[in-house]
């Protein structure tokens, strides 16, 4: 019997999700799975172009991200991936590919504390003009059972910190 566990670090562009999952899969020698890296490259040169992603665009990249989960904790290890995870339905199709056992981590924060964090980033393929587009899609999980909501106001260690505390309450 393994203890393997997934967890997702979700939100929208700019709340931290790389940094913080980062952070969390070294807090519990998880591996460490970067959603971004696994999108299409149609769908980044969507996203650098400042078009948003539609549902059909984010079902393939979902998937990958469901079976790199699943293959992670097929093989007995833990895992922490990034994924912006914004609608239910979308959560829903990770859960299922993770076998149910999935965690997620919301990163939540104010529009005015995310632009100013998009703006100060250099090198993302992610316009900080794509934030409203974000926040409209976004579906906020804090309801959802398994689901940790993190206030972003604070340094990645206390975000970090306050989300080992949550995970644990879940466990």
């Amino acid at each position: 019997m393994t203890n393997a566990r997934a967890i997702v670090i979700m939100g929208v562009s700019g709340c931290g999700k790389t940094s913080v999952a980062e952070g969390l899969a070294a807090a519990l020698s998880a591996a460490f799975i970067e959603g971004d890296s696994l999108h299409p490259a149609a769908n980044v040169e969507k996203m650098s172009k400042g078009i948003p992603l539609t549902d059909d665009d984010r079902w393939p990249w979902l998937d990958t991200i469901g079976r790199a989960m699943a293959d992670t904790l097929h093989d007995g290890k833990s895992v922490v991936v990034s994924c912006s995870a914004l609608k239910a339905v979308y959560r829903d199709r990770l859960r299922q590919a993770a076998g149910g056992a999935l965690a997620f981590v919301f990163l939540k924060g104010s529009r005015a504390l995310l632009m100013a964090r998009m703006a100060a980033r250099r090198g993302h393929f992610m316009p900080a003009s794509l934030l409203d587009s974000q926040l409209a899609t976004l579906e906020d999980p804090s309801q959802e059972p398994g689901v940790v909501t993190v206030d972003i106001d604070a340094s990645i260690e206390q975000i970090v910190a306050a989300a080992l505390v949550g995970l644990k309450a879940l466990s």
